[in-house]
C-alpha cells in the first residue's frame, strides 16, 4: 500500500481507482475488488499450475492469458454475488460496512445486473477453450453460488470455498488436453487444503465480529489450536502437489521448488500471529508468493523431465 493510500474499513481510498477512474465508476471496481487483487492471484494459480503441468513444455501464453482474464471477470463476479448475499451481515460489520452495496454506493439491484455483465464477460473467456473444458468450467457455477451462504450453516464455509477456488485446477488440464487425467485430480484435491490454511488464517481478522453476529468460520470453530491444523491442511496440500508432479512425470527440477514453496508455508505457521489481524491478512496475501513457487517448480519440472 503506498503511503497515499489509507483505508476506510477494508476499502483502500487514494489508491489508483480513485485517481484514474471516473467517479461513478469506481463503486463498481471495488465491488469486484479490483484494487485488492489477491483473491485474482489466488484463483488464478490452480488455473497456472495445471496448465503447465498438462504442458509437454512450456505452458501456451495465449492461454496462459486467458486464465489471466477470467480469474479477474470470475472473482470480480464471485465478489459481487458474495457482497449481494451478505449485505446486511456486511453492514454491521465494521471492516465491511463501508464497501458498495452496504454503503449505498451500490444498490443490490444495480450489483446483480453487474454481476450478469460479468458472467458475460467469463463466458465469452470460456468459449475460447475446448468444448470439453467448457463443460467443466460450466459446472463450477453449481460451487461458486452457494458458497455466500455456507458460512451460515457450517463452521467449515472455507471447505467449500477451497472446493470452489481452486477449480482451475481441473479447467487448466482440461484446456491443454481435453480430458481429466490423475495429476489433475490430485491437483485439485491439494487445493482445498491450501484453501483451509490461508482462509483460516484470513478469517481470524474477523472473529469477533463473526461471533456476535453468527456467522461461521473455521477461525471460530478451530481457536487458538488453529496453528496445529495449518500443519495439517499444509501438509496435506503439500503431499497432493507433490503426488500430482509425480503421476505427471514431472523431472528432478520440481522437487527443490516444491521444497521452497513448502518451506514458505511452514514460515507461515511458525509466524503467524492470528490474534494480530494486520499480521493475519499479511500471512494471507503471502500466499500469493507460494503460488508464484509451484509455478515455477511445475514447469522447471516440466523441462527437466
Amino acid at each position: 500500500m503506498s503511503t497515499a493510500q489509507t483505508l476506510k474499513g477494508d476499502i483502500p481510498v487514494g489508491n489508483w481507482i480513485d485517481r484514474l477512474v471516473p467517479a461513478p465508476l469506481r463503486p463498481y471496481l471495488r465491488l469486484m475488488r479490483l484494487d485488492r487483487p489477491i483473491g485474482t492471484w489466488l484463483l488464478l494459480f490452480p488455473c497456472w499450475w495445471s496448465a503447465a503441468l498438462a504442458a509437454p513444455g512450456l505452458p501456451d501464453p495465449w492461454l496462459l492469458a486467458l486464465f489471466g482474464l477470467g480469474a479477474v471477470v470470475m472473482r470480480g463476479a464471485g465478489c459481487t454475488f458474495n457482497d449481494w448475499a451478505d449485505r446486511d451481515f456486511d453492514g454491521r460489520v465494521a471492516r465491511t460496512a463501508s464497501r458498495p452495496i452496504p454503503s449505498g454506493a451500490v444498490s443490490p439491484r444495480q450489483a446483480l445486473a453487474f454481476l450478469g455483465l460479468q458472467l458475460l464477460i467469463g463466458l465469452g473467456v470460456l468459449l475460447q477453450l475446448n468444448p470439453f473444458a467448457i463443460a467443466v468450467g460450466v459446472a463450477s457455477l453449481l460451487l461458486v453460488f452457494p458458497y455466500p451462504f455456507m458460512k451460515r450453516i457450517t463452521h467449515w464455509p472455507q471447505a467449500w470455498l477451497g472446493l470452489t477456488f481452486n477449480w482451475g485446477a481441473l479447467l487448466g488440464w482440461a484446456a491443454v488436453r481435453g480430458d481429466l487425467d490423475l495429476p489433475a485430480l490430485l491437483l485439485y484435491a491439494a487445493g482445498p487444503f491450501w484453501t483451509l490454511g490461508y482462509d483460516t488464517i484470513y478469517a481470524h481478522q474477523d472473529k469477533e465480529d463473526d461471533a456476535l453476529i453468527g456467522v461461521k468460520s473455521t477461525a471460530l470453530a478451530l481457536g487458538d489450536a488453529t496453528p496445529k491444523w495449518l500443519w495439517l491442511f499444509y501438509g496435506a496440500a503439500l503431499a497432493l502437489m507433490a503426488s500430482a508432479g509425480a503421476s505427471a512425470g514431472l523431472g528432478w527440477a520440481f522437487w527443490p521448488g516444491m521444497a521452497l514453496a513448502g518451506a514458505h508455508l511452514v514460515w507461515q505457521i511458525v509466524r503467524v500471529d492470528i490474534h494480530d489481524a494486520a499480521d493475519c491478512l499479511a500471512k494471507f496475501k503471502s500466499n500469493r508468493h507460494f503460488g508464484w513457487l509451484v509455478l515455477a517448480a511445475i514447469i522447471a519440472g516440466r523441462l527437466s523431465a
